[in-house]
């Protein structure tokens, strides 16, 4: 690990940093026009970046974890508390096929990069088929799948660096896409519409999350809520996973089982929806449950770009860096070029190729921060059903790759 100026087991000044920088994003999100336009997720993910990237803070922490284990799943419940479950469903369909789309993105990718480095990277099929599984489902499944193909501990670090850098770049360039004229005259908008015409050509941040009436009771009733939501469905996904038999001496049908009714976000995602529709009333009554989630996804951002540390991908793993830009750039080429085929909304497209890259969170995070209410649950849903898609291709084509 390179030296830093804040030390990793500086837990309360790391803390201070990611809630405190979180808090100026918004501040300055809101409070400027530029930065509106930016948008605070990007200035609290590229401000995390430089630091890190100028030895301020470190690119690991037990904080960083915190977040990851504690603050996501906590955030996840916040911001689903007024989602309609009938239209939740609806708008997944569509999600699902452009998502299945991307995910093809990654596998052309993933074959292209492999026969394009495979005489200059050793053991790259195992590189590969972790990178395949990461970029359709997030980095659960490159951790599966290192484990899978007993890939060497060094290997895996370089490649975790190199993916931490691709990711929190790509994140940039999705996030511009919709301020980009290119695309707003080539790809229909209407998320991105509805938040700009609800704002008057005022500050768009400043105009959608302005003030509202918000008590103790409600922050009480809030926080409670999703504490107790995440203990359930924790709880539920791991005796699932316990009992359902999973394996390579398993059927498929018992894996998939495993998979889906194992894996923790799905399971709150379930059983957040189901708790919101049948008890309608009492959650939408909760006032400041999206704020509070929004606050926590920023914080999220922040920790997104701690990680990209461009002096250890020069030193450790260049070639690594050229095998997921390959492979990130497939998957967009082939997102947007299909999305344009078959006539997708540029936010549909947008947030199945985030989900497939980063994960249901990172997604999630990136509907959160661009006003795309309608669409979070959606692909919260279609991004965790990755995880079960992404670990069979990152399986197959690890296999099949190292046959070469």
């Amino acid at each position: 690990m390179i030296y830093a100026l804040i030390q990793p087991d500086d837990i309360w000044v790391l803390w201070a940093f990611l809630a405190g920088w979180a808090a100026v994003s918004i501040y300055l999100e809101q409070k400027y026009k530029w930065a509106s336009k930016i948008s605070g997720a990007i200035i609290a993910l590229v401000g995390a970046m430089l630091l890190a990237n100028f030895n301020i803070i470190p690119t690991e922490s037990p904080v960083y974890d915190t977040v990851w284990s504690y603050v996501i799943p906590l955030a996840i419940p916040l911001l689903l508390f007024k989602s309609n479950i009938l239209k939740i469903w609806n708008e997944s369909g569509r999600l699902l096929l452009i998502f299945l789309i991307s995910s093809i993105g990654t596998v052309v990718g993933a074959i292209v990069g492999f026969f394009l480095l495979k005489d200059f990277i050793p053991d790259l099929y195992k590189v590969v088929g972790m990178m395949t599984g990461s970029y359709i489902g997030g980095s659960v499944n490159l951790v599966a799948l290192s484990a899978r193909f007993d890939t060497p501990g060094e290997l895996i670090s370089s490649t975790v660096v190199a993916d931490n850098l691709m990711m929190a770049l790509y994140f940039l360039v999705l996030m511009v896409i919709p301020t980009l004229a290119f695309f707003r005259k080539r790809y229909s908008a209407p998320y991105q519409e509805e938040v700009e015409n609800s704002s008057d050509n005022h500050n768009l941040a400043a105009s959608y999350w302005k003030g509202k009436e918000i008590s103790l009771m409600d922050i009480g009733l809030a926080v409670g809520s999703a504490f107790v939501l995440v203990a359930i469905s924790f709880k539920l996904a791991e005796v699932f996973k316990q009992f359902i038999p999973s394996g390579d001496n398993v059927n498929v049908i018992l894996n998939t089982l495993n998979g889906i009714l194992g894996d923790n976000y799905l399971m709150l995602t379930t059983v957040t929806l189901l708790a919101v529709t049948i008890f309608s009333g009492f959650f939408e009554r909760i006032n400041g449950a999206q704020e509070i989630g929004t606050y926590l996804i920023y914080i999220f951002f922040v920790v997104i770009g701690v990680p990209a540390s461009l002096p250890v991908i020069l030193q450790n793993a260049p070639l690594l860096f050229v095998l997921v830009f390959i492979m990130v750039g497939l998957n967009m080429v082939i997102s947007f070029g299909f999305g344009k085929l078959f006539k997708f909304n540029l936010e549909e497209i947008i947030l199945a190729s985030n989900a497939n890259i980063g994960g249901p969170t990172t997604a999630a995070a990136m509907a959160i921060s661009k006003g795309w209410s309608k669409l979070v649950a959606p692909v919260l849903i279609v991004g965790t059903l990755g995880y079960i898609i992404g670990n069979y291709l990152g399986a197959a084509i690890g296999t099949w790759l190292g046959l070469f």
